[in-house]
């Protein structure tokens, strides 16, 4: 049977069995698959089975979901497939027949084999940082090397700054404490920054920097 790593950090905290047709993974307790973090949206995304054919499925969720660092909404899953799920990754293992089938499909035709490495170069190209500007941790200087990296303060307020193909964005997450971005208001929909952006949030001011 087809299962599901959840994986946090490189270490493996979930172990699922895709015994149904259609698995769903979220923040929500209702869901199939919790995982309980502000980068994942409360319904965030399903896995769906079809025969032998297994499809992820993004749900609209806040943060998306990816797959070899591409965001995607509906695509079939090969033997081996990490996804990109907020902070946490979910590697996908076809069940064993399927697994030598899947073998097959992707080292018989080398052709298909070179467009990958186009994701890495892409992101390559485009950097970003967080610099502190006021309280005790002014001067400190964080590199945005994660898809979604999220700032403040649990409980008073937390942004999350998620970087995508175009450029990187920025929205309020929770907390009372609204998030400014040059001075003006950011709600829970994704804002574009740019480069020397200053955000306040929590009561710290911080400003963003793309290289």
């Amino acid at each position: 049977m087809p299962k599901i790593l959840v994986m946090f950090d490189g270490a493996v905290i979930k172990e699922v069995e895709l015994s149904k047709d259609r698995t769903t993974l979220g923040r929500r307790p209702y869901n199939d698959v919790v995982i309980d973090n502000l980068t994942v949206s409360g319904e965030h995304a399903a896995i769906v089975k079809s025969g032998t054919v297994v499809t992820i499925e993004d749900l609209n969720s806040t943060n998306g979901t990816y797959l070899a660092g591409k965001a995607v909404k509906t695509q079939v899953l090969q033997n081996g497939d990490v996804l990109e799920v907020g902070k946490y990754k979910v590697r996908f293992e076809a069940d064993q027949d399927g697994d030598n089938f899947e073998k097959t499909m992707i080292f018989k035709p080398p052709a298909a084999m070179p467009p990958a490495p186009a994701a890495p170069v892409l992101a390559a190209e485009m950097h970003g940082s967080i610099k502190v500007l006021s309280g005790a941790a002014a001067g400190r200087e964080m590199t945005l090397t994660k898809i979604v990296t999220t700032v403040g303060k649990p409980g008073v307020s937390v942004a999350a700054i998620t970087q995508r193909r175009h450029g990187f964005f920025v929205h309020h997450v929770e907390g009372n404490d609204r998030l400014l971005l040059n001075g003006a208001q950011v709600g829970e929909e994704p804002t574009a920054l740019k480069s020397g952006d200053l955000i306040v949030l929590a009561g710290t001011q911080m400003q963003f920097f793309q290289h």
